[in-house]
């Protein structure tokens, strides 16, 4: 009878609540950001700040002619330029424990187990708003104003948010496939920086070549610039809806299946 009853309450708490467990390694990811303060604020407010004056200053007159011409175009790339790399922290965390053993011990543990992959990425999202924020702050005191003023910094944060989410599965997956933590940031800088300078964020593309413009049209990052830029300034069309929610839900359909997959087969070595 005790056996039975033991069985019981094990099943019992694997079918604990996914969101409860979810929550959770939330915590878990949060307390281990408040242990590294220092870090956060140099990756996610000192770093965007430092990165949006250098460009405004360096390009502005170049490009637009004046530094409040320039920061009109500039700011909603520069914002998805500063919050996408961020994503990368969701395969190097995910990776430093794997190979710390950590997830090892999860395994024995009666909860939902894709919680503990949920939980870290979710709590991420920490990383973003703080970035985002910061972007939005700096570039207001240097003259941004958007044409769709609170609903258009409200459309396009949300956006931000929803495509660094769509990334940070990618290098999940990366994180997941990889052994070394170090290995992580290597690779997911040889995808990022290429994609990030080679993209609309820094000039407009209708002033290239027309097949390097439709290369660079082309791009995840120019796609979700493009949208970030049409929702400030209300100006947004259907195809620029379509194409740049779309590279996030593909993103999604195909790195967090592949990610939980990964993530379950390698808890049985």
């Amino acid at each position: 009878m005790s056996d039975i009853r033991t069985i019981e309450a094990r099943q019992k708490l694997r079918s604990t609540n996914a969101l409860t467990a979810t929550g959770l390694f939330m915590r878990r990811s949060l307390q281990h950001m408040s242990n590294n303060g220092f870090g956060l604020a140099v990756e996610a407010v000192l770093s965007p700040i430092v990165m949006l004056l250098i460009f405004t200053f360096l390009f502005g007159g170049a490009i637009a002619g004046s530094v409040s011409g320039y920061i009109q175009y500039l700011l909603p790339g520069i914002l998805v330029m500063t919050v996408v790399p961020l994503t990368v922290y969701s395969g190097t965390t995910l990776c430093t424990d794997s190979a710390k053993g950590v997830y090892h011990r999860f395994r024995t543990m009666p909860f939902w187990q894709p919680a503990a992959l949920f939980g870290s990425i979710i709590a991420d999202g920490l990383r973003y708003c703080a970035a985002l924020l910061t972007v939005l702050v700096t570039g207001i005191a240097l003259g941004f104003r958007p044409d769709d003023g609170v609903n258009g910094v409200l459309f396009a944060a949300i956006y931000v948010l929803f495509f660094a989410y769509s990334t940070s599965w990618v290098f999940a997956f990366i994180g997941n496939v990889v052994t070394q933590p170090e290995t992580v940031s290597g690779t997911s800088m040889m995808i990022m920086y290429p994609l990030l300078f080679a993209s609309n964020v820094l000039i407009d593309t209708s002033t290239m070549p027309r097949w390097l413009q439709m290369m660079i049209d082309l791009n995840p990052i120019s796609v979700a610039v493009a949208l970030t830029r049409g929702l400030f300034h209300g100006t947004a069309n259907t195809a620029e809806l379509a194409s740049g929610i779309g590279v996030g839900i593909l993103m999604i359909a195909i790195f967090a299946p592949l990610t939980i997959y990964v993530y379950l087969r390698r808890q049985l070595r």
